[in-house]
């Protein structure tokens, strides 16, 4: 008898007493089986019945399991690496932290199945279920998941550089923290099997453009922050706080979202990023250049990036401009400086010479 403590007990000896034999076990019905610690390396277990089957940390090594059911089966721990499940079932299957490096499991249905951990380095998963299954810090680096379903999967912290996902089905796919770095994302599904196909190019945004497409109120939210948020760059030193709080109010009573970047620190790299993504979302950026310690920098490296975005320069008093704004105004979003002599000429000017100029420019950059 294979199963059970004394039985594995008894194979695994048999097997290191034989080890030229390749055991035929194909077609077996060997479901709820006690195969603990088994050792069915390199095995012909196609076509058999293991649903159910505890199979924990078993050496499990080229077994061809092609065509077997194995749904339900526990293989936590297991050592799949280079064995052969293509077409299984594996649904519902506990896999655990289990070893599938270089595994083949074209087609095969691993619908529910839990592999949280597992190694699927260099797998290949063409066309498998995957669907609803939990994924959560699977290492996929290398793996071909073409045309494969991960419809409603959990793919928390995932490896996935240079994985293939061309094709696949992402519906519903729950991303986050996934490494990505050299992947192929080519024509990702993001509608039910049911629903007119549309396709996006990247993982990570899938959900939120299936969101976008259907939620009116994620669409209204985003239709206003573009049309009403400005961002206001500077640096607003204590004495010059007042100001700031004065532009602000003033764009609020004009029913305009003002965001704020003060540049109170030592400004960095990580800061120039949120600059560039806060005025990737803005109506326009208004940027104070009284303290020529700031912005610059930011201004100059998201410029020409920015061209659809228009950028209003405020200077206090007789200020120049820093020596290498030259190189900056030459951006057509880039309006002629505004200068003004105190925070109440700026308030009493905001309209006819900040806000006006901004919108103008706007509407000629993208026509609305």
């Amino acid at each position: 008898m294979l199963t059970g403590s004394d039985g594995v007990n008894a194979w695994n000896r048999w097997r290191e007493d034989n080890p030229g034999v390749i055991p035929d076990l194909s077609g077996a019905d060997l479901s709820e089986g006690d195969l603990l610690k088994a050792n069915l390396s390199a095995a012909d277990l196609s076509g058999a019945d293991l649903s159910g089957a505890d199979l924990t940390e078993a050496d499990l090594r080229m077994t061809d399991f092609s065509h077997a059911n194995l749904s339900g089966a526990n293989l936590a721990r297991t050592t799949l690496a280079r064995a052969n499940l293509n077409a299984a079932n594996l649904s519902w299957a506990d896999l655990r932290q289990a070893n599938l490096i270089g595994s083949r499991l074209i087609g095969a249905n691993l619908h529910r199945a839990n592999l949280h951990r597992a190694n699927l380095h260099r797998a290949n998963l063409h066309r498998a279920n995957l669907a609803r299954a939990d994924l959560s810090g699977v290492d996929f680096r290398g793996a071909r998941l073409v045309g494969a379903d991960l419809r409603a999967c959990l793919l928390l912290s995932c490896l996935l550089e240079y994985a293939d996902l061309t094709g696949s089905r992402v519906y519903g796919a729950s991303v986050w923290d996934a490494r990505l770095t050299g992947a192929t994302q080519k024509d990702l599904v993001i509608t039910q099997n049911e629903q007119p196909t549309i396709t996006v190019d990247n993982l990570e945004v899938a959900q939120f453009v299936y969101l976008l497409l259907n939620n009116a109120k994620i669409r209204d939210v985003i239709d206003t922050i573009t049309s009403k948020a400005v961002l206001i760059l500077g640096r607003f030193t204590p004495e010059r706080k007042r100001t700031l709080d004065a532009l602000r109010d003033a764009l609020r009573a004009r029913n305009y979202l003002p965001i704020v970047f003060d540049f109170e620190k030592p400004t960095n790299r990580d800061y120039t990023e949120t600059v560039s993504t806060l005025a990737h979302l803005a109506r326009f950026v208004i940027a104070d250049l009284t303290d020529p310690r700031s912005i610059p920098q930011e201004l100059t490296a998201i410029a020409p990036r920015l061209l659809s975005v228009p950028v209003r320069p405020l200077l206090l008093g007789s200020q120049k401009e820093w020596g290498m704004f030259n190189d900056l105004a030459r951006y057509p979003q880039v309006i002629e400086p505004f200068h003004y002599t105190d925070d109440e000429m700026l308030l009493r000017c905001l309209e006819s010479d900040v806000i006006e100029p901004a919108e103008r420019k706007a509407r000629e950059l993208t026509g609305y």
